[in-house]
């Protein structure tokens, strides 16, 4: 299948492709790991995302949640408490792109194996399937912090 890569627009945005489209909205860094968050854990606290997105500052989350927010993908809820209050949500448009989130973290897992394989003989690499006993076979760096 060809696809055409003319200009189009919907709204206010411009673009050529539907998967460029994609892309302006979740690509980067962070913005693919929020959102892998939000949709496994439903609705979460600003610090606890921090705390869960390893090595993101808190001006990249921020300026992420605006733009996902911004692009109809997450949710801000506000309590109107003392302290305040706000949780992040995936909205409905989010929530159906968990799938995609999803396909990428089973792929991870193959080619994490696909890795593991390349240096072993003979552990029955398959692809586009993860080893069984890869969480055994997957190294823990030794700088991690648990």
């Amino acid at each position: 299948m060809t696809y055409q890569c003319d200009e189009k627009k919907a709204g206010d945005v411009e673009f050529r492709c539907y998967f460029q489209l994609a892309i302006m909205v979740i690509g980067g860094k962070w913005k693919p790991k929020v959102l892998f968050h939000l949709g496994q854990n439903g609705a979460v606290r600003f610090g606890a995302l921090r705390r869960a997105v390893f090595g993101i500052s808190e001006k990249m989350l921020i300026q992420s949640l605006k733009e996902l927010e911004k692009d109809g993908l997450v949710h801000r809820k506000v309590y109107r408490q003392v302290p305040p209050k706000v949780e992040y949500s995936l909205t409905d448009v989010g929530e159906s792109f968990v799938p995609v989130l999803n396909a990428m973290y089973d792929w991870g897992r193959s080619y994490a194996s696909y890795l593991i394989a390349s240096q072993q003989s003979g552990c029955g690499f398959e692809a586009g399937k993860a080893l069984q006993n890869l969480d055994e076979l997957v190294k823990v760096a030794e700088n991690s912090v648990a």
